[in-house]
């Protein structure tokens, strides 16, 4: 009869090994079909954003088409809630000049989500949102009817 020899490095080793493979299974971004996954946490921090282009009746109160610029950022807290500071122009005038206004976010498993902002002025507008798995950049698309806004906003900062 012939004894098999186990080394003590594999003694050592292959738990580690285990041990490490269920570390970082527990802790992944992505599902068990290779997708990316996202939740809530993956928003967090500051996100510079900008835009132009033209919105249309009924949104902002305009009454025919009009130019509309904004830039700020928002803040994620990394729990639905954040708040954006914006300066927004519509028609050449200033509507808005760093302006907070709170907002709430939804983040779906697959990277899509939404977001409402609890605006100063009128009804919230409401944006989809497409979320980068590693959280450092997000696509916003104005959801609403007249507001044609599209952009993309990058991650400057982690709070």
């Amino acid at each position: 009869m012939q004894r098999k020899s186990v080394s003590r490095t594999s003694m050592v080793v292959t738990p580690m090994m285990i041990f490490c493979g269920l570390l970082f299974a527990g802790s992944s971004a992505w599902a068990d079909d290779g997708q990316p996954t996202c939740t809530l946490k993956t928003l967090k921090g500051r996100y510079l954003f900008a835009g132009s282009g033209t919105v249309l009746p009924p949104f902002g109160m305009v009454t025919g088409p009009a130019p509309a610029t904004h830039a700020g950022f928002h803040v994620f807290n990394g729990d639905g809630t954040g708040i954006d500071t914006i300066t927004l122009v519509v028609n050449g005038a200033i509507q808005l000049s760093n302006a907070p206004a709170p907002f709430s976010y939804t983040v779906n498993a697959d990277c899509t989500g939404t977001i409402t902002v609890h605006a100063p002025f009128g009804p919230p507008p409401t944006f989809n949102i497409y979320v980068a798995p590693n959280g450092d950049s997000v696509a916003t698309i104005g959801t609403d009817p007249g507001n044609a806004d599209c952009e993309i906003s990058q991650r400057v900062s982690p709070n």
